[in-house]
């Protein structure tokens, strides 16, 4: 019987536990960190990666992929999804400023009830989705680097210039966080003879930088739906996600989740449909995924690295 392929990632862990570097990184925090490293998830047949050694909110997930795909920065729409992930930035800048020291629950309810407040102090600066959607070029031109994907994969399938991606180095002064995960690139394997299909996508995603205990998990999940998704507009059957890891890492603080995880048994991955054919790829919404069979051990907390 095949190995689950979740083992990867807990191999991974065990790997960085036992002979990561210790490190003093960026957030103060402290990390145990190895460089380099590949797992690969087989989406073909209709599998949605979600870890299950932990229960994984994939709808937050998703939700935050569509986030980016809609291009926009500011966190307001991502509160009024009940998405919070993003808002540790934004509070911490805004509490470093002004000396308010504001729980995030009255920042956060201040950020929907207040345009004004919201504009100023709720958004991102030009992260994922700007990028991604609304890059802009020395002649101060606008390019949305997803459509022209599409646009390449119906058009030039065999075209080894299937990307994009958002490390545009004349912004990352001004974003709230660095990308982590920074290049998707597309490929195509043709179809086989007598298929009505168009062939089967595949995505291979570079991260420079990953949060094991928390980043990886919302990472892979969203990744793959943005191949289901992608695959649906394009009239493909999804294959394989490949993610390949830069600074793979495990926070000082996460280590006794660390350890739970892999002291769990991972289950069978849930499988994905879609409720729908979305006119385009900017018009998925949360209810279009319909997750079966996800049965996971029970969500461990754990403290974010701002």
């Amino acid at each position: 019987m095949p190995r689950h392929p979740e083992f990867q990632y807990l191999d991974l862990i065990q790997d960085v536990l036992e002979t990561g570097d210790r490190r003093i990184d960026r957030t103060g925090v402290g990390t145990l960190s190895k460089f380099g490293a590949v797992m690969r998830f087989d989406l073909s047949d209709g599998t949605l990666p979600i870890y299950t050694t932990k229960r994984v909110f994939w709808k937050t997930a998703v939700k935050e992929m569509i986030w980016f795909l809609t291009g926009q920065t500011n966190i307001q729409s991502l509160l009024r999804e009940n998405v919070k992930i993003w808002t540790d930035w934004p509070l911490d800048a805004y509490r470093k400023a002004t000396g308010d020291p504001i729980s995030q629950e009255a920042f956060e309810a201040r950020i929907l009830q207040d345009d004004a407040f919201a504009l100023q102090w709720g958004d991102l600066g030009p992260v994922y989705g700007k990028q991604w959607r609304r890059w802009v070029d020395a002649k101060g031109e606008e390019h949305d680097q997803i459509a022209g994907v599409i646009e390449m994969l119906k058009r030039d399938p065999s075209s080894r210039r299937m990307l994009f991606h958002a490390w545009n180095v004349g912004d990352l002064d001004q974003m709230a966080l660095h990308p982590c995960h920074m290049t998707y690139q597309f490929h195509v394997r043709q179809p086989k003879e007598g298929t009505d299909n168009q062939g089967t996508l595949s995505l291979l995603v570079g991260q420079r930088s990953c949060d094991l205990g928390l980043g990886n998990p919302f990472n892979v999940c969203q990744q793959a739906a943005l191949v289901h998704m992608i695959a649906q507009q394009v009239d493909m059957t999804p294959g394989e996600l490949i993610w390949v890891g830069g600074d793979v890492h495990v926070y000082l603080n996460h280590i006794d989740m660390a350890q739970t995880l892999l002291s769990r048994e991972p289950r069978p991955f849930p499988k994905l449909h879609f409720t729908r054919r979305p006119s385009s790829i900017d018009d998925y919404r949360i209810e279009d995924f319909e997750v079966m069979g996800y049965d996971p051990h029970p969500a461990i907390d754990a403290p974010v690295a701002v």
